[in-house]
């Protein structure tokens, strides 16, 4: 029977195992930016609490947005499972520094995603990847500019206060101020 399905679908099995493995790392995401909340939450950063829950919300639309797809093309998306979330963080800026490396790890995976389906000459899963390509860019781009700010600002004294509420502009879509 998994002969004739595949018979009937233009994805490839290399690709739904990408599309799938892209499924887990986005929910793996946002069940780490919920860990990210509550640790923010817990030590009084309400600001970074609120923008890690909004970027976990957004990492399960993406995880949806995939999941669906791989259900559109003929594929058989798979339920992730989810497990080792770290819940602690040694410090108010090792918790950015740990979404930029996840954010990035996200990329390099959208990409290899993209390469693949290009040289399968599967072009509807690499336009439907772009999209993905793109908000990479942004994404990135948040995690980097929340890190510069404890550069910019200093952890010192008020520092992790106006840190905290720099977030806020970030999470509002104004980055550019923030």
């Amino acid at each position: 029977m998994k002969d004739l399905l595949r018979q009937h679908t233009s994805l490839k099995e290399e690709i739904e195992i990408l599309l799938n493995n892209q499924v887990k790392m986005e929910a793996e995401a946002s069940a780490k930016y919920l860990a990210m909340a509550s640790w923010c939450d817990r030590n009084g950063f309400k600001y970074s609490s609120a923008y890690f829950l909004s970027q976990a919300d957004e990492e399960r639309a993406h995880m949806l947005k995939i999941f669906n797809y791989i259900m559109t093309v003929g594929g058989t998306a798979v339920s992730p499972e989810i497990g080792g979330i770290k819940q602690d963080y040694p410090t108010f800026r090792s918790v950015f520094e740990a979404a930029l490396q996840s954010e990035i790890a996200v990329t390099q995976s959208i990409n290899r995603i993209v390469t693949a389906s290009r040289n399968g000459e599967d072009y509807a899963t690499e336009a439907f990847m772009q999209w993905f390509v793109t908000e990479q860019v942004e994404e990135e781009d948040n995690a980097r500019r929340a890190l510069e700010l404890f550069d910019v600002i200093g952890e010192e004294g008020t520092g992790r206060y106006f840190i905290d509420k720099a977030i806020k502009k970030l999470g509002d879509g104004g980055g550019e101020d923030a």
